[in-house]
């Protein structure tokens, strides 16, 4: 079955807009544990405007506390202090994204043609603490290819077209092509696939049904969002729920 990691960027982000501690990070870390979700995601920009640097240490004794739940930082390796960051906690999985310093949101993959000699030494470093590597990726099969050389793990297909064309129903049969194959290619290099980025309850299900081997989905921003009307607790479990439908599918 496809796992869930939630992203508690948002949670960081609420919190952040006083200074009285509320809501708690780590509470929700709690709470998405408790609920089911297989894994916790963060993603500490330079900024720190909503994961702070001091909130990814704390989770690290949550999650490592939680058997079987696993620990993601994303984030920009040339950028702040990630490489610090990773290498001190060790994460199970370090998802590289290239993301600038000011951008909103994580909005395209690696253009590996350029960044292929950068990542090389990055990859290799983290590799040697035992961390699993998963690179945010467009679904193109050359830079797919280019991931697998330059010894990634994982990829993380970067899902936001594949949202935007199931809510416009524009072009939704081609679009998913793309992502099929990628997730074919993915495989057949034997690259665990990795998805995250616009999911949400609505999408969700079709995107796992049809996109092959899916190992994670990494769902922060709809699922937050849902949790205002159902609670955190609540939607994991539908977001669990849907995953497990695909499964017996």
């Amino acid at each position: 079955m496809t796992k869930l990691s939630v992203n508690l960027n948002k949670v960081a982000l609420l919190r952040n807009q006083r200074d009285i501690g509320i809501p708690s990070v780590i509470d929700a870390a709690k709470t998405v544990i408790v609920a089911g979700a297989a894994g916790v995601t963060v993603h500490p920009r330079p900024d720190e405007r909503h994961i702070r640097y001091s909130d990814v240490y704390e989770l690290k004794h949550i999650v490592k506390v939680s058997s079987g739940t696993e620990f993601n930082i994303e984030g920009n390796p040339f950028t702040g202090k990630y490489m610090e960051i990773v290498g001190e906690v060790q994460p199970d999985q370090a998802t590289l994204v290239p993301d600038e310093p000011g951008a909103n949101t994580s909005d395209h993959g690696w253009d590996l043609e350029k960044d292929e000699k950068r990542l090389r030494p990055i990859i290799s470093e983290l590799k040697e603490l035992g961390v699993r590597i998963s690179l945010f990726m467009d679904p193109e099969e050359k830079g797919i290819e280019t991931a697998k050389e330059i010894g990634a793990d994982r990829i993380e297909l970067y899902t936001e077209p594949y949202a935007k064309a199931f809510e416009s129903e524009e072009n939704l049969e081609a679009v998913l092509e793309k992502f099929v194959r990628a997730g074919e290619l993915a495989k057949s290099l034997g690259l665990g696939l990795n998805a995250g980025h616009d999911l949400n309850l609505l999408n969700l299900g079709r995107f796992c049904e049809s996109v092959p081997g899916v190992l994670e989905v990494s769902i922060g921003h709809a699922l937050i969002a849902d949790a205002l009307e159902m609670g955190l607790h609540n939607t994991v479990k539908e977001y669990l729920k849907i995953l497990a439908d695909v499964d017996k599918s």
